[in-house]
């Protein structure tokens, strides 16, 4: 083992091995995991979304009642809803897949920018929450680190996630029990331990509605409250991180998803909820410096007949698991973020680099394009909330609407050939109106404070994806028209096939996917290299990426797929009267399979030289070095370095 790889297992873990089902057992999160996973972001929500919403009602706090139960209400509303694209895509996608499936490509692309948007400031906004609430707690003079804390422990988790998403998840689930079990009891406490309680509360809430409504009409009322509900719609995010990342929960998914989000559903429902009504039974108002949070825990603390020294450390503890509980939603950004830009490289929307696994099976290069991006939004914006959170209140809502939309299509198509399709229909169309208000109040309310730098950063992730989409589609409209060249021959499988000769001249080719490629590789060997080589052995290896690792199934049909790819070359050489055979390799990383495959040929063939080939463009730049290539320049340094030789030949698009 090298210097590097003992470094690399230090830091990120030992590899796994991902034709092993005991990993995939391993890795698979439970719903108990995922709840704590995936559910974070969106519990972590009560500590600034209840008291947006509860802020802009001003004065008239007593429309807090109603507010407490509507935000309960729609947060069942919109897991109910992401329980149906659950079970319309178990293999995971979420708001991206659906928009993709059930509208069209476009819609899926600015479904996923806006959620690849969202993850990264999934990650900023949570960390530098975390550390303001840990940093109101020490002395003015200590501000001064605030930014390289958030910066630090961005990189932390960054590491963690590298290590596999289920070890980072138990290093973070004492902090996330803490935090559910301190606020469950201080909610619990605090609605059912009030001396005047909702009796008292509620009567009296109706009454003074009765009274606004009569003194500015119920028009003016209605739009008061609807304009805190839409505000406080903070709250709901992170709902849809489930169905994201189906395809990492344990067997039967489904129905594991559908659990998950309903602890996510009924925790939200419940803090949330509560701690707005938690509001208006212990009057809270703002206070210099502190959260309203902070405010009314400390009141119901304070009501226990603690000492104060006691009563502090309490009021601490409950903070800093709050804090806590931010740095775990971070996480979630890193679980999600990767799972979309996977999905949308596999639509050739990004570069395919975002597909792979690494050895610990997680999508690496996308948890460090996540932690990357993270860190500049961090260092840019200087870890202001304020700021932060008016980038990140609109996108996730522009999801939520377009998911439900993409609902609603499916089941009005539906209609009449599946009995559900009426209140599957008037449910999605009831969330749909949810989100949809949300969305247009949030961007009128908030674009001229910093909402219009999301839409300029969408916009521009959605422009580069357009670029990336459009050189992908030209390269393959090019290898298609090659592929059609030799799609119509005909290589019937040879019953007295030529013999191979260990001591011959063995030419070795390293296939890739594109058929026309590798024929286009034969005739330039054969033309170079004219009746010297004896034997034709042709190796190919597939990535098991975060599309086909999702079970036994995938797996099997990436075999049969590379069994008879493979099969055509070697028929093709008998039919030519060519000594040939083929072998081939699954993993997470292509370089590393060949160069296996390559050592184990040259082992049984000494007489070897290697051959591949790699597109060529007129104007070759950057970008199409980004997009291309990379495996074949990969495989000759390797196979160079170990002294074997290997030629790229040139494919001319």
């Amino acid at each position: 083992m090298t210097r590097y790889e003992k470094l690399r297992d230090l830091v990120i873990g030992a590899p796994l091995d991902p034709l092993s089902q005991k990993t995939r057992q391993h890795i698979a999160l439970a719903a108990f995991l995922a709840w704590v996973g995936l559910g974070a972001d969106g519990l972590s929500s009560s500590a600034y979304g209840p008291e947006e919403a509860f802020r802009a009602l001003g004065a008239h706090t007593h429309l807090g009642l109603f507010m407490a139960i509507a935000t309960a209400a729609t947060v069942f509303i919109i897991s109910l809803a992401y329980n149906q694209v659950i079970e319309l895509f178990p293999t995971g996608g979420g708001g991206y897949r659906v928009a993709t499936s059930l509208i069209g490509p476009r819609a899926g692309l600015v479904s996923g920018a806006a959620l690849i948007v969202d993850y990264v400031l999934t990650i900023a906004i949570s960390v530098a929450s975390g550390v303001d609430a840990l940093f109101s707690m020490l002395p003015a003079s200590a501000s001064v680190f605030k930014l390289g804390t958030e910066l630090s422990l961005v990189a932390v988790l960054l590491v963690m996630n590298l290590r596999g998403m289920k070890e980072s998840i138990k290093i973070l689930l004492p902090i996330f029990l803490g935090f559910f079990i301190t606020h469950t009891f201080l909610i619990a406490y605090g609605i059912l331990g009030h001396t005047e309680g909702l009796p008292g509360v509620v009567p009296d809430a109706i009454e003074d509605t009765r009274k606004l409504a009569q003194d500015i009409g119920w028009v003016a009322a209605l739009s008061l409250f609807l304009r805190a509900y839409s505000l406080g719609g903070g709250t709901y995010t992170g709902i849809e991180a489930v169905s994201n990342n189906v395809q990492t929960l344990r067997e039967p998914r489904v129905r594991t998803g559908k659990l998950t989000m309903f602890y996510m559903a009924a925790s939200l429902a419940f803090t949330a909820g509560g701690i707005i009504l938690l509001y208006l039974l212990w009057r809270v108002q703002p206070v210099e410096g502190q959260t309203l949070n902070a405010v009314v825990f400390g009141k119901i603390i304070d009501s226990f007949g603690m000492t104060g020294g006691l009563s502090h450390t309490a009021l601490l503890l409950v903070l800093v698991f709050e804090a806590g509980l931010l740095f775990v939603a971070a996480n979630t950004g890193f679980l999600g973020g990767p799972q979309v830009l996977s999905n949308m490289a596999a639509d050739s929307w990004l570069p395919h680099q975002f597909r792979h696994l690494s050895t610990r099976l997680v999508t690496q290069n996308g948890i460090v394009i996540m932690g990357l991006a993270a860190l500049v939004i961090v260092l840019w914006s200087r870890g202001s909330v304020d700021l932060l959170v008016v980038l990140y209140s609109i996108n996730v809502f522009l999801t939520f609407t377009l998911s439900l939309l993409g609902l609603c299509i499916y089941w009005w198509r539906a209609r009449g050939k599946d009995w559900r399709w009426v209140h599957r229909l008037a449910f999605s169309g009831l969330g749909l109106a949810v989100t949809s208000g949300i969305l247009g109040v949030t961007v009128i309310e908030k674009f001229g404070e910093g909402g219009w730098v999301t839409v300029v950063i969408t916009s521009l992730v959605i422009a580069l994806c357009l670029a990336i989409h459009r050189h992908y589609d030209w390269v393959k409209a090019r290898l298609k028209e090659v592929d059609e060249i030799f799609s119509a021959a005909s290589c019937p499988k040879s019953e007295n096939p030529p013999p191979l000769d260990p001591d011959a001249p063995t030419a070795v080719f390293m296939i890739g996917s594109s058929r026309g490629g590798g024929i286009h590789t034969v005739l330039w060997v054969q033309r170079l290299f004219p009746h010297h080589f004896k034997n034709f052995i042709f190796i190919s290896a597939k990535a098991v990426d975060a599309q086909s690792y999702g079970g036994a199934e995938q797996i099997d049909r990436l075999r049969t797929a590379l069994d008879r790819a493979l099969s055509f070359y070697v028929d093709y050489c008998h039919a030519n009267g060519l000594a040939a055979t083929a072998r081939f390799s699954l993993g997470t990383d292509r370089v590393d399979e060949l160069t296996k495959l390559a050592e184990g040929v040259q082992k049984e063939y000494s007489n070897s030289v290697f051959f591949t080939s790699k597109l060529v463009f007129r104007n070759e730049n950057w970008v199409t070095r980004l997009l291309h290539n990379q495996t074949a320049l990969a495989l000759q340094r390797r196979l160079h370095l170990n002294g074997m030789q290997m030629v790229i030949l040139p494919m001319q698009l």
